[in-house]
């Protein structure tokens, strides 16, 4: 089976919108430093990358799928230009009400790509930048990291991740580091990349 590392978009992949706005279009999307560093480094481990994103944006009727799936297609066009491969994206376009299996802290996105794509969920990462990401990973069996900008002191006690780090690329640096030799606990064993192909989530 393949292990993959899940990322939350906003604020892993790409700066977050203001306090109540949302990113909805191309010209919003600004990746942050060392994105396209820290997917090529998974990607070279043999990880599956793949992008599970709450987008209430849809919901709200900010943006519809279509604007959403062709967002999603640009980045990883994107980031490929860039040696890094996202492999597929997932989203919940649903609100908070009525709960849904699919919106994170729900672990609905990672089982469902578990499912299409045989993945070994005790072998891949949720990284994300909130406790409901960290939430998700948990209950879906990952290990799970947080990215916090402010640095490991400033991560909420709600959902204590494995790893905490203020970027993703310190964050893949440090799976990187506990997969080498001799390091605490065994390496997941190495796979081909799954196939790539951005695909949005299924409506739970």
């Amino acid at each position: 089976m393949v292990r993959a590392a899940f990322l939350d978009r906003d604020g892993v992949i790409n700066q977050k919108a203001p306090e109540g706005a949302y990113v909805t279009r191309w010209e919003q999307m600004h990746f942050l430093p060392g994105v396209a560093e820290a997917i090529g480094l998974l990607n070279r481990a043999g990880f599956g990358v793949i992008v599970v994103s709450n987008q209430r944006c849809i919901a709200k009727g900010l943006a519809t799928m279509r604007d959403t799936d062709a967002l999603h297609q640009r980045m990883c066009e994107a980031l490929a230009a860039r040696g890094a491969r996202i492999d597929a994206v997932y989203y919940c376009p649903h609100d908070k009400q009525p709960p849904c299996a699919c919106r994170k802290p729900a672990p609905g996105m990672l089982l469902t790509a578990a499912h299409d794509r045989g993945l070994d969920l005790a072998a891949s990462w949720m990284i994300g930048d909130s406790a409901a990401d960290v939430a998700a990973g948990q209950k879906a069996g990952c290990k799970t990291a947080r990215v916090v900008a402010e640095g490991p002191a400033a991560a909420s006690a709600d959902a204590v991740p494995d790893v905490v780090a203020s970027s993703l690329l310190e964050i893949v640096q440090q799976i990187l580091e506990r997969d080498r030799p001799g390091a605490d606990g065994p390496p997941a064993d190495a796979a081909s990349p799954i196939a790539a192909g951005p695909r949005k989530a299924r409506n739970a």
